[in-house]
């Protein structure tokens, strides 16, 4: 039997290859999407707040592979479930860890693809 897929916040500046919350959600739904270890690497540079428009990593990179399936963007369930969608009012409020934002993210696209036959 296949082990189930864990959630992509167990990547999370994990040792060694410490991910951040973007490389994180590719990691952890690589197989999903084929996603290159190099992909991976190359979304070091959208953590930490740095992704388009401010957006939480987590969310940027799960918009990212839910597109390339045609799916919709998770954003607004995203920001009803943690109160906002950019790292910094994130962050700066208070209002959800790192870990739980790419666990909310995570979930969200588990639910859609679910919903979505994907």
């Amino acid at each position: 039997m296949e082990k189930e897929r864990e959630n992509s916040s167990v990547y999370f500046h994990r040792p060694p290859e410490t991910l951040n919350c973007a490389q994180s959600i590719m990691k952890g739904f690589q197989k999903e999407f084929g996603v290159s270890d190099e992909e991976i690497e190359a979304f070091r540079a959208w953590g930490g707040g740095r992704a388009e428009g401010g957006v939480c990593g987590a969310l940027y990179a799960a918009d990212i592979l839910l597109k390339r399936k045609g799916m919709p963007s998770i954003s607004a369930e995203f920001a009803k479930k943690v109160g906002a969608t950019t790292c910094k009012e994130i962050k700066g409020n208070q209002l959800c860890s790192c870990p739980n934002c790419v666990r909310i993210a995570d979930e969200l696209m588990v639910e859609l693809m679910e919903k979505t036959g994907h």
